[in-house]
């Protein structure tokens, strides 16, 4: 009997009509796909694996036999914290792609505020001609904080591009060629030589709020950030003053607290923050369609479950 695998998702209408176009085919000879609202009672209680894309963990829950959850996205955060310790083991998305799709987000806005683009957006509003001194690449200091698949992809990206790139993590790494950091200590020590922090570590119980009032106010005079990692990890109140107070000169966000970012939040008009709509690495369906049924094929054939979420330190 064909295996059934309820597809479970809360994205967009256009992201969840996609993954209904692309899994049915990658996995024609493995099993049938079905979105969890057409499940049938005897459909819900067979499934021993689910597909998911940003769902609602209680309808995850109602799938009482699952085994794993395949997951569509690299973030399971909710996942984690609001199924049970002893509910099914969480597989996140391990695409190469999806690094190489960041790294390309992390060179180009860092070439963005490189090149002072906020800068000569903000004259153009006013009608001002004027330029200003160019800086060499390796006269900039960019801080990649979290290296872990992503991070360290992206670290590798900015030194060939000629940046001066540190890399920080909450536990020691090393990657050729670039400075590591690690704990609190290592923090404090990257922050102040940074001319632009680059924020890609996962969304744990440790790293929330971890871009806090004191973080900031470490950071030198001008800085900018780029956050491509989860709104919470940055104290949003704290980030608003310290681009109205200093010292950070402007912020590129693609992730928030609350999505989509409220009509009325102050960093839609606020002239430092460049607001993106949770774009910098967005799941490739093709290649991302061939992993998953990589996946559930050899689950079916022999057994094996890929290497899963660690729930105590949330990745």
């Amino acid at each position: 009997m064909t295996p059934i695998i309820p597809f479970v998702s809360e994205a967009s209408q256009d992201e969840r009509r996609e993954w209904r176009d692309a899994l049915p085919k990658a996995l024609a000879d493995i099993a049938v796909v079905k979105p969890f609202d057409t499940l049938s009672d005897e459909e819900r209680m067979a499934a021993r694996v689910a597909i998911v894309a940003n769902p609602d963990p209680a309808q995850v829950a109602d799938l009482p036999n699952l085994v794993w959850v395949q997951s569509l996205w690299a973030g399971v955060e909710r996942l984690i914290t609001e199924l049970p310790a002893d509910g099914p083991l969480i597989v996140r998305l391990t695409d190469p792609q999806m690094a190489d799709t960041m790294s390309e987000a992390v060179l180009a806005w860092t070439l963005y505020l490189h090149r002072d683009m906020p800068r000569y957006m903000a004259q153009q509003r006013k009608g001002i001609w004027k330029g200003h001194t160019l800086l060499l690449p390796e006269e900039r200091t960019v801080s990649v904080l979290g290296v872990g698949k992503l991070g360290s992809a992206a670290a590798r990206r900015l030194k060939s591009n000629g940046f001066r790139v540190l890399g920080w993590s909450r536990s020691p790494k090393t990657i050729d060629g670039i400075d590591c950091f690690h704990g609190a200590e290592g923090l404090a020590t990257v922050l102040a030589q940074t001319d632009i922090a680059v924020l890609l570590m996962p969304l744990t119980a440790e790293t929330q709020g971890l871009i806090g009032p004191l973080q900031l106010a470490q950071l030198k005079p001008g800085a900018a950030l780029i956050n491509f990692a989860r709104g919470p990890i940055i104290d949003e109140t704290a980030l608003l003053k310290a681009l109205n107070e200093g010292p950070v000169g402007h912020a590129v966000l693609d992730v928030f607290n609350e999505e989509p970012l409220p009509a009325a939040h102050p960093f839609w008009t606020h002239e430092k923050v460049t607001v993106l709509p949770h774009i910098s690495a967005p799941t490739i369906t093709g290649t991302a369609s061939k992993i998953v049924a990589d996946n559930i094929s050899r689950y079916f054939s022999d057994g094996t479950i890929p290497p899963s979420v660690d729930r105590e330190h949330g990745y």
